[in-house]
């Protein structure tokens, strides 16, 4: 029998933390139900509790998977901008969830982490719609925001997916106790496949 992800090295995932006075703090139930999740329906053994790692830490790299997200401002720094630049190239993989306020502040710091590159609309038939769960139509829509579809961008290096970016999404609120926000069950069920595939595929480049 094939050992479960994660078993043998007690993977852990976290949450980032950042400055500029945003949010980062947000969606307080959102990684530990899709922790849960993921050990039910991938047979990963995460630790049941999320972290929080700066983004300036070298403590960084010890993650495969690193999520953030947030309402409002964000600030890179240069050293945070080229230590982050450093975790993905070293295999790291940032999701990065816009809770509704995020996207011009994120798309001006990722150009500090990454000059050279810009977010790209990801093809429905990209792996990481395709993992355990299939979405064939992309990134599936959790709350409504300004009414615009759900998209899901990606930063690549040299053909790699190192940043994934859910835009009019938000996730993140769809992984959260249903007490949260009265979501419907099969709109909860939607977030949380989306994120055990983005779990997965971080899983398969660490």
């Amino acid at each position: 029998m094939t050992e479960a992800i994660g078993q043998s090295n007690g993977i852990r995932i976290a949450k980032l933390k950042y400055g500029g006075g945003g949010d980062w703090y947000a969606n307080k139930t959102a990684l530990p139900n899709l922790i849960r999740f993921c050990n039910e329906n991938l047979r990963t053994n995460i630790r049941s509790q999320e972290e929080v790692v700066e983004i300036g830490s070298p403590h960084l790299f010890s993650f495969p998977y690193v999520y953030m997200t947030g309402h409002g401002n964000v600030v890179f720094t240069n050293q945070e901008a080229s230590n982050l630049r450093n975790y993905l190239l070293a295999g790291g993989f940032l999701h990065i969830d816009d809770n509704y306020g995020l996207d011009p502040f994120i798309r001006r710091e990722m150009k500090k982490v990454f000059p050279e590159l810009s977010f790209m609309e990801i093809p429905f038939d990209h792996a990481v719609y395709r993992q355990q769960f299939r979405f064939e139509s992309g990134l599936p829509k959790i709350h409504e925001h300004d009414n615009k579809p759900a998209q899901g961008f990606g930063l690549f290096w040299q053909g790699r997916l190192v940043c994934f970016y859910s835009y009019e999404s938000d996730l993140g609120n769809g992984w959260e106790d249903a007490s949260v926000h009265n979501d419907p069950e099969e709109v909860r069920q939607q977030a949380l496949r989306m994120g055990a595939n983005l779990i997965s595929f971080s899983f398969t480049n660490f």
